[in-house]
């Protein structure tokens, strides 16, 4: 079914607007664009990557960020993962075998995207990840423990156990207790759905916005048909942030409100070192959660 939508999206391609913009990476392991993780914590996070590339050749990153809407936006987090995986080209080109962790933390969600090796059974997996590690530490603002018990959970139960290999030793069990039978059949359906609905979307993604932004009532005047407008003032550099402003205004009277946005700097990493990717690609798998 994914590979049908997918086809349907390349198809569709043409129609589409110009691809949309990704946070650039400057290390093929951790971006931390959103300061979550202290210096001892992201120096953990790197070295947990960098044994499992070692032992298994899985390229495992992670990469947060502010918030989507910095970006021309994607109507869902789905979307924008599959979209920044495939532009980075997270894994390894034949067994499109790459893991990407995104945390966006003004916007509250978070996925766990995976490339198109990976049967819709690690899915629900990487949800229980999500469920049972990330996001209980999340709710509690400790994003740097989340993060990193995170990456050590996906990589022995995704990577790993992709890879064939034995869980390490002290590896934390995870797993609902309801994660089976039917719950999990019905989670694959639903992950597919939603996964269709996104891509078609993504396809359409600045008409879609015109649209909700015309059925948008205006505070002023209680009229329908809001525009909105983006703007870069500042661009980014090596070391510093750079600013835009999004403007949304009334057709039909003065009002109009501007909004503030971070982009992020060009060389901001936890990590000096640097490096691409392996030309992998992902055909939307993976999943998502919110706090």
């Amino acid at each position: 079914m994914k590979r049908l939508l997918l086809a349907l999206a390349l198809a569709l391609a043409p129609l589409a607007a110009a691809a949309e913009p990704y946070p650039a990476h400057v290390t093929n392991t951790l971006n931390d664009y959103a300061n979550l993780l202290e210096a001892d914590t992201a120096a953990k996070v790197i070295a947990e990557i960098e044994a499992l590339r070692a032992e298994t050749g899985v390229e495992l990153t992670v990469l947060t960020i502010e918030t989507r809407w910095a970006y021309d936006p994607s109507p869902s987090i789905e979307a924008f993962a599959t979209g920044l995986f495939n532009a980075w080209g997270i894994g390894d080109a034949a067994r499109n075998d790459g893991i990407l962790i995104l945390v966006v933390r003004d916007d509250r969600e978070m996925r766990i995207e995976l490339g198109s090796g990976y049967n819709p059974e690690y899915d629900l997996t990487a949800q229980d990840i999500i469920n049972n590690v990330m996001l209980p530490e999340f709710r509690a603002d400790r994003y740097d423990l989340g993060i990193l018990a995170g990456t050590r959970a996906a990589a022995d139960h995704l990577a790993r156990r992709w890879a064939g290999l034995p869980l390490r030793e002290g590896a934390v069990p995870i797993g609902a207790p309801n994660s089976g039978g039917a719950g999990l059949a019905i989670g694959v359906v639903v992950s597919e759905i939603l996964f269709g609905l996104g891509i078609v979307a993504l396809i359409f993604r600045r008409r879609i916005g015109q649209i909700v932004n015309r059925v948008r009532t205006c505070p002023e005047c209680g009229q329908r048909g809001l525009t909105s407008e983006r703007h870069v003032l500042v661009q980014p550099t090596d070391s510093t942030r750079g600013q835009g402003e999004t403007i949304t205004h009334c057709t039909h009277c003065s009002w109009s409100r501007t909004k503030s946005y971070t982009i992020p700097d060009t060389s901001r990493s936890s990590s000096s070192s640097g490096g691409s990717f392996g030309g992998g690609s992902s055909s939307g798998g993976g999943a998502s959660g919110r706090w």
